[in-house]
C-alpha cells in the first residue's frame, strides 16, 4: 500500500507544480517527512533528484522554444554551484544522519518553507502586475541586453544562497527563484525568467542529489516510485492550467507551506 500511496503523494505534487509553477521540493519534501515518516536527510536528497529528472524534461521543452536564457543560467550556476558543493562538504563532515545535521536541514527547511510560502502569496497577488511590467520594460529597453542584471554579483550571491538552501532543504529553486530573478533581471520578460528558473534548477539539483546519493542519503525505490507519478501529474496539470483559479490555489498553498515551516522549526 505504501507503494501505491508513494506513487499518489508523486502525482499529486506533480499536478500542483503543473498547475502553479510552485517547486516540487517545497511540497514533497514536508509530505515524505509528515505524512510517511521519512528522515529529513533521506527526503531531502530524494527530492533533489526528483526534481532534478522532473525538470530535466522541462528544460529541454522549454529550450526548443527558445526560452532559455543561457546567459542567465550561468550567471545563477556560478555562485549555486560552488555553494552546493561547500554545503555537501558541510553534510559530509556533520554526517547527514546526525542529529546536528538533522537539526540543522529541519530548521533550515522550515525558514525555506516560509520564504516559499511568502514567494508564493506575493506571485499569487502581484503576478499579473509584475507580468505586464516586466513585458513593458522589456519593449522599452529592447536596444539594451536583457540578460544583463542589475549589479554583476548579484545573480552569484542570490545563487549562492539558493544554491545553500536548496542542498540543505531541495527547497529554493521554484518559487524563490523566480522572485529573485524577477528583482535581478528587470528586464528580462516573464516567459524567459521561468525557463531560466527551470533550467539552472537541473544541474543545481543534480548536483546536490548526486552528492546526497554519495552520502547514502537517497532512497532509489522511493524515487522512482515518486517519479512514475509525477510525470503524468505534470502532464494534465499543465493542460487544465488555464481551467483553474490559480490565484485561489497559490494563497491556499501559501498557508499550507507557511504552516509546515512553522512546524519544521518548532520540532
Amino acid at each position: 500500500m505504501h507503494e501505491l500511496a508513494f506513487v499518489f503523494a508523486g502525482f499529486a505534487v506533480g499536478l500542483i507544480v503543473g498547475l502553479t509553477g510552485v517547486g516540487g521540493g517545497s511540497l514533497m519534501t514536508p509530505i515524505l517527512i509528515f505524512f510517511f515518516g521519512i528522515k529529513p536527510h533521506m527526503a531531502v536528497g530524494t527530492d533533489l533528484l526528483f526534481a532534478a529528472f522532473t525538470k530535466m524534461g522541462g528544460t529541454v521543452s522549454l529550450a526548443r522554444q527558445r526560452l532559455v536564457p543561457w546567459k542567465v543560467v550561468g550567471q545563477l550556476c556560478a555562485g549555486s554551484i560552488p555553494a552546493a558543493l561547500l554545503a555537501l562538504w558541510a553534510l559530509q563532515v556533520l554526517g547527514p544522519a546526525s542529529g546536528t545535521a538533522q537539526r540543522i536541514m529541519t530548521t533550515t527547511l522550515g525558514f525555506a518553507l516560509l520564504l516559499t510560502a511568502a514567494a508564493t502569496l506575493y506571485k499569487a497577488v502581484a503576478f499579473s502586475a509584475q507580468r505586464q511590467a516586466a513585458e513593458a520594460a522589456a519593449r522599452k529597453n529592447h536596444v539594451g541586453d536583457p540578460t544583463r542584471p542589475r549589479h554583476w554579483s548579484l545573480p552569484i550571491l542570490m545563487g549562492a544562497v539558493i544554491g545553500t538552501l536548496v542542498t540543505f532543504t531541495s527547497v529554493g529553486a521554484g518559487a524563490i527563484g523566480v522572485t529573485v530573478l524577477l528583482l535581478v533581471y528587470p528586464m528580462l520578460p516573464l516567459p524567459r525568467i521561468i525557463g531560466a528558473d527551470i533550467a539552472y534548477a537541473v544541474p543545481l539539483t543534480l548536483v546536490a542529489g548526486l552528492g546526497h546519493a554519495s552520502l547514502g542519503s537517497v532512497d532509489w525505490p522511493l524515487l522512482a516510485q515518486l517519479l512514475a507519478g509525477s510525470l503524468p501529474g505534470i502532464w494534465l496539470g499543465s493542460r487544465l492550467v488555464t481551467r483553474t483559479p490559480e490565484r485561489l490555489i497559490r494563497s491556499a498553498l501559501s498557508l499550507l507551506l507557511a504552516w509546515a515551516g512553522f512546524k519544521l522549526i518548532l520540532i
